[in-house]
């Protein structure tokens, strides 16, 4: 550790650390632009200059190392003299529009210029004019003669996203930002650079023009999307969603999200929202109260029960339902006599679960692995900021393996692959379990393969370092020989000291198994409901067409039910459904998300529901009434979530290690791998919120997720 003197205050700080880290120990703030904590230090801005004892002219803190003994003063005459006169070459060239800049009163240069800029300029030159650029739907760069050349936007796509999209070219007032080829930023987590940007170069597009900062309410939320569980900040105007930010915390998604946790707000107000009851009578749909709509399902229900039998009767719902709304779901079916409730819409094998399957390690933790191998994910597109926390690790060593059907680009060095086709991926884990005998000198496990050049040096890497882990992805959950290769994946962790966990596909994927949103008593799964086994359907917040393994062929199937009952924010299913009843999206309700990692995290709605929409915790409770479901008294969300998890309202932020388990007792032996590739969304295609986001939908991303389709 170097003791320092800063504005007289002695602090201790790790050698190599540079000044500024010490004056944000010390609670001193110092001007800056070009400084990020996440991002590399480039001193480019010179703002940060403060006054160094014995040193012969100010010295910039973010790039100045600390050294025993020494003495900063950053607020000393030197000092400010020094950042005034580098605020006013900074606003030489800045364009004079912050009454209509939409970084207005968020903006670190006008806060700054405030303290450190003079009171008139002394520039009468003409000020410099940047060409517009276009880049995509999400970044607008209509105004890059507000740039500072800061290039925190060129670090973060290095650094950060993996991705060097954006550079600078030409030299002095002529440098600018720019994709210097033309193209579009498409990376998926392009957002934050407009939150990094301390002026307002980089905007969002969707946003553009449509309010004031001082004029929005901010709001905590968590994302509904992937399985991180991001934490959001939904700034409101009018209780309409305006825009999506992130709230920092360093243990979920760092100061980071998902372009899809961003943009995904502008399907709330799109036109395919559901803001009443709708009844389909002799082919056409019309609008009803609520009392007529709920009236109508309880006496359908109650019919076919009676004629048919309660296991006629079954559940699909969503895993981006929240923990409450997939509890009073699991509870009604089975309240009815049934046990057909399935939340695995894309899996291809449905084991019945020994414990709840998660990531086995803390979502922090990934940053700092020595060696990963993931299996069946395209982990850049299926989870974005898990594969930046990899992506961090492989800056500073970590050795990243794959077994996959094909390599994607995942932004980041890849060691060592093993591509097969699917049903190739158990022989595969054979092989490296097979690899990791030899090595050892143990006996093989069950299952295990030949051992091949590449399973070998994958079975070294995993063999060596102390920090690692093996990652199963959606393919891979969703794989027909899921339990086999989990089995496998589990000796070899064992043997190798790698923690093994699954990805987990969506927001409340771990919260699904935790509130036994699947068969526990011999019910139908997903598969066998879609493949016909049902007179009555019961649609939480899903569209078996784009949900389900079962595609294009989900609509005929349950067009043969004698009633299907979709509950969704918007007007979807309406091909075979029977009735439409409006639910709150996550903005318009109150509820609770797991991640991947077992953190239960809670939220309260943003804004009030649009129309007749009401929380789906609120339906399903009031239908389970009418239909004579006893146990069904909650005042509120908060009474569902005690009775979900034993325990007062609040008081349960992380499930319990004994009811997370990645083993596996009993392998099916019976299991054959499917035909073709296991059913994986693409990035946004994930949930019906991203379906719908107008901008998201214009990105590269989606552009070739259709082409691929068509294809």
């Amino acid at each position: 550790m170097v003791e320092i003197e800063l504005d007289g205050q002695k602090v201790e700080v790790a050698e190599g650390c540079m000044v500024m880290h010490a004056a944000e120990k010390a609670g001193t703030y110092i001007p800056h632009f070009c400084y990020h904590k996440k991002l590399s230090i480039a001193a480019n801005c010179r703002m940060c200059l403060v006054d160094v004892e014995k040193a012969p002219k100010p010295m910039p803190a973010c790039a100045t190392p600390v050294t025993q003994g020494m003495i900063v003063r950053t607020k000393s005459d030197k000092a400010i003299k020094a950042q005034q006169s580098v605020m006013e070459f900074l606003l030489i060239n800045h364009p004079l529009d912050c009454p209509i800049c939409d970084q207005g009163g968020e903006c670190q240069l006008q806060d700054l210029a405030v303290g450190y800029g003079g009171s008139s300029s002394r520039y009468e030159e003409e000020k410099r004019v940047v060409p517009v650029k276009d880049v995509g739907p999400l970044i607008s760069m209509q105004e890059m003669s507000r740039c500072i050349h800061c290039t925190r936007c060129v670090r973060f796509g290095q650094e950060v996203a993996g991705v060097m999209e954006l550079g600078m070219i030409h030299r002095g007032e002529h440098s600018e930002i720019t994709t210097v080829t033309g193209d579009t930023v498409d990376s998926e987590l392009s957002g934050n650079m407009i939150d990094i940007c301390p002026v307002g170069a980089l905007t969002s597009k969707p946003f553009r023009y449509s309010a004031r900062t001082w004029e929005l309410s901010r709001r905590r939320s968590v994302s509904p999307h992937d399985s991180t569980g991001s934490n959001l900040i939904v700034q409101v105007k009018n209780h309409k969603v305006m825009r999506v930010v992130p709230f920092e915390n360093e243990a979920v998604n760092e100061c980071w999200i998902a372009d899809r946790d961003r943009f995904s707000y502008e399907s709330l107000n799109s036109d395919e929202r559901l803001t009443q009851p709708m009844l389909k009578q002799g082919g056409v749909w019309r609008q009803v109260d609520w009392q007529t709509a709920l009236e109508y399902v309880a006496n359908g229900l109650k019919n076919i029960k009676n004629d048919h039998g309660a296991n006629s009767i079954g559940a699909l719902v969503s895993p981006h339902s929240t923990v409450e709304e997939l509890y009073l779901a699991s509870a009604l079916v089975r309240g009815l006599g049934s046990d057909n409730i399935d939340y695995r819409l894309r899996n291809a094998e449905f084991a019945a679960p020994e414990g709840i399957r998660w990531l086995g390690t803390s979502i922090a933790s990934l940053s700092t692995l020595q060696s990963v191998l993931v299996v069946g994910s395209n982990l850049r597109k299926d989870h974005p900021l898990f594969a930046q926390r990899i992506r961090q690790a492989a800056r500073h060593g970590c050795q990243v393996s794959v077994v996959d059907s094909a390599l994607a680009d995942w932004a980041m060095p890849v060691k060592h692959s093993l591509l097969q086709p699917a049903a190739q991926w158990v022989a595969a884990l054979g092989g490296i379990a097979a690899a990791v005998a030899q090595e050892k000198g143990a006996s093989a496990p069950a299952g295990a393969d030949a051992v091949t050049e590449g399973a070998l040096a994958i079975a070294r890497t995993l063999l060596g370092g102390e920090r690692k882990a093996l990652l199963l992805g959606n393919a891979a959950a969703h794989h027909a020989q899921a339990t086999q290769m989990l089995a496998l994946a589990n000796w070899i962790g064992e043997n190798t000291g790698a923690s093994v966990g699954y990805l987990t596909e969506a927001a409340n994927t771990v919260g699904a198994q935790f509130v036994g949103a699947h068969p526990v008593n011999g019910g139908l799964n997903a598969g066998q409901m879609l493949s016909g086994g049902l007179k009555a359907a019961l649609l939480l917040n899903t569209e078996p067409v784009y949900d389900s393994a079962a595609g294009a062929s989900a609509a005929a199937t349950l067009s043969g039910s004698d009633m299907v009952i979709t509950l969704s924010p918007f007007k979807a299913n309406m091909e075979f459904s029977d009735v439409l009843l409006p639910i709150a999206p996550f903005t318009e309700t109150s509820g609770s998300f797991v991640n991947a990692e077992g953190r239960l995290q809670s939220f309260h709605a943003v804004v009030r529901p649009l129309g007749d929409t009401r929380p789906a915790w609120k339906v399903l409770r009031v239908l389970a009434n009418l239909l004579g479901v006893p146990g069904f008294d909650f005042e509120t969300s908060q009474d569902v979530l005690a009775r979900a998890t034993n325990a007062p309202a609040g008081t349960v932020t992380q499930l319990a290690a004994a009811q997370m388990s990645n083993a596996v007792k009993t392998v099916p032996v019976a299991a054959t791998a499917a035909a073709g590739e296991p059913v994986v969304a693409s990035i946004y295609q994930l949930d019906g919120l991203v379906r719908r986001s107008t901008s998201l939908q214009l990105t590269a991303d989606a552009r070739m997720a259709r082409e691929g389709v068509a294809a």
